[in-house]
């Protein structure tokens, strides 16, 4: 007999601020957030760096320190900073997640305490999910330092770390108490790095926002090459369309199988684990974009001219579309290896298959199948189209080395 039907909901709300110089004493942001809602207390604050942002900025705790002390009234440092590995290295690593819970135990972080986590992706999702699990949620800043995490994760609700070599295996939604984002982390990034981040703000301007699509194509050589105006600019566009989704999509925690913002993952994630992370994430997605928006032309989705015009404006941004871990087959049946991402996919997201396909710039559907025929298209085509696009340099460089000998 049914008793009774309990019905809970809990608003979350969390500001995301654009700024400059965040650990700049003169700088109020970050005490602003952490005492918008308790404006009377001290509140306690134990930061949490990636490696890489770490080395990038060795002054980064003296830095801390100093803010700190200067909004004495507002913060409290509680110890000082850890440093935690950068990249998905955090995320492989359930040692470092043991690890860094041991210490919030050790430091008496309670719910109020905040977390204040200083880095790139993986490691707001590795202390994300440490803070998270500690006494069911303590407190989480975050400053995103990348521009994936800038521009996509860092504005999120997940959280997370990899697990029985499954992407994001175990995990938690819980949405950050703050965000600030701080343009000049980008400063201090490789080449690479930067240019990986754009994959998801492309994803968003294919599914969402044709001008924002047009605009990366005609940027994108200031932006292959790492310049930072246009990259601050592709952030905060790329960010307002993530938040903008998460409000008013009606499913921020994913109950349900739809999931248009993971455009292009179900093999992203397949790569990332078949080439032990040597792909960044958004490298993968990048390649996971241009098959699933070649499998929507020979599915009859979207047009050939869509297709092309998505693969180059991915090559002109600096992205690479094929690599060998494509190829890799099942011993035996001959069966490629990142199809297992399709039922790695239909897992993740509750049992039915929903994937996001191209029908035209800012246009989408969902299908809940795939034929694998097309799939296999689609890699080949990638396939050919590296294999001209090498010929091609190697003629070019082939001629420029005659010229030179020439003259």
């Amino acid at each position: 007999m049914l008793l009774h039907v309990q019905r809970i909901a809990v608003p979350f709300e969390y500001p995301v601020y654009f700024t400059e110089g965040v650990f700049s004493p003169s700088n109020d942001d970050l005490a602003s957030a952490v005492a918008s809602r308790e404006p009377g207390r001290r509140h306690r604050v134990l930061p949490v760096i990636d490696g890489g942002v770490a080395a990038a900025w060795p002054s980064l705790p003296e830095d801390i320190a100093r803010y700190v002390g200067a909004h004495a009234a507002r913060l409290s440092l509680v110890a000082d900073p850890i440093v935690v590995p950068g990249g998905e290295a955090a995320k492989n690593d359930g040692a470092a997640t043991a690890a860094l819970q041991a210490r919030l135990d050790a430091l008496g972080m309670d719910r109020q305490s905040f977390v204040m986590i200083v880095g790139g992706g993986a490691v707001l999702d590795m202390a994300g999910y440490a803070a998270a699990t500690v006494h069911r949620g303590v407190r989480v800043v975050r400053i995103p330092t990348t521009v994936l995490a800038q521009a996509d994760s860092g504005v999120g609700v997940k959280n997370g770390i990899n697990a029985f070599g499954k992407k994001n295996l175990l995990g938690t939604f819980a949405p950050p108490f703050a965000v600030i984002i701080d343009a000049r982390f980008l400063e201090t990034l490789p080449l690479r790095d930067k240019v990986a981040g754009m994959a998801e703000a492309v994803k968003v301007a294919l599914i969402r926002d044709p001008p924002l699509f047009s605009w990366l194509t005609s940027q994108a050589p200031a932006l292959a090459s790492g310049e930072l105006a246009p990259l601050a600019e592709l952030v905060r566009r790329s960010a307002e369309i993530h938040l903008q989704h998460i409000a008013s999509a009606g499913d921020p925690f994913e109950l349900g199988s739809a999931r248009p913002l993971d455009f292009g993952h179900w093999a992203a994630h397949k790569l990332e684990s078949l080439t032990s992370h040597r792909l960044r994430h958004g490298e993968a997605v990048a390649i996971g974009i241009a098959i699933d928006t070649l499998y929507a032309a020979f599915a009859g989705l979207c047009s050939e001219a869509t297709a092309a015009a998505v693969l180059t404006t991915l090559e002109a941004l600096g992205f690479l579309l094929w690599d060998e871990a494509l190829a890799l087959t099942h011993p035996g049946g001959g069966r490629l290896c990142v199809l297992d991402g399709l039922t790695d996919f239909r897992e993740h997201l509750g049992g039915e298959l929903t994937v996001t396909l191209l029908e035209g710039v800012g246009r989408s559907r969902e299908v809940h199948e795939m034929d694998e025929r097309h799939i296999v298209a689609a890699i080949e085509r990638l396939r050919e189209r590296a294999a001209r696009r090498g010929a091609r340099a190697a003629a070019g460089a082939a001629g420029g080395a005659a010229g030179g000998a020439r003259s």
